[in-house]
């Protein structure tokens, strides 16, 4: 993401509404070694800098809920959901061979409503449109689309993969306005969205 700052694409403000949304704290412990070994931080919110609490970060530990953890600070780069759980070294979590490869994270909130979400062939909510209420193994079979560009979210909190199947590299949105995803900085420029999940409340 050369030439993106940060700051330039962030996420919409997630807010509840009263359609059954709710949100339930999630606890996550990074270690600066693997194996859960040396210093420690805990959270159970967003972080957009861990180098400014550890070193370094190669093991993680999630109590409770769902995270998002990230390759670079502020929600950038390379991304996986990680659930409840241990995870003794963050190289093979996140399928890379760079070292102290998490450098930011986002819980992600509980949702017991609906699930809904419109997607773009083409930039600015423009070209074709199709909307889901429940997951897509297959963009391209399901809807013939090409390709998905934008997207405007309305409930849930949903995941993206680069491939059918719900495989590859991953992109998570929470509800909002998506112009372009080419330009949000958060995720691969290269990236072409194969198949849509929603992130259920039993992660």
């Amino acid at each position: 993401m050369m030439g993106i700052k940060p700051t330039e694409f962030a996420f919409p403000k997630y807010q509840c509404n009263q359609t059954g949304l709710t949100t339930k704290m999630g606890r996550i412990i990074f270690y600066e070694d693997k194996n859960f070994q040396g210093r420690s931080y805990e959270t159970s919110s967003d972080c957009a800098e861990l180098t400014s609490y550890l070193s370094r970060c190669n093991s993680c530990r999630v109590e409770s809920g769902c995270f998002m953890v990230y390759e670079r600070p502020n929600f950038m780069g390379h991304q996986m959901l990680v659930r409840r759980g241990e995870y003794p070294d963050n190289q093979r979590l996140m399928g890379m061979s760079m070292s102290d490869c998490i450098r930011s994270c986002r819980m992600i909130p509980m949702h017991r409503g609906p699930f809904r979400m419109r997607i773009y062939e083409r930039e600015n909510f423009s070209g074709q449109m199709k909307e889901l209420m429940d997951d897509c193994d297959s963009i391209q079979e399901r809807y013939r689309m090409s390709d998905c560009q934008s997207l405007h979210v309305m409930d849930g909190h949903w995941l993206l993969y680069e491939q059918p199947s719900f495989k590859g590299r991953m992109l998570y949105l929470r509800p909002g306005e998506y112009r372009s995803l080419r330009e949000m900085g958060t995720g691969p420029m290269d990236m072409r969205i194969g198949s849509i999940r929603r992130i259920m409340e039993s992660c």
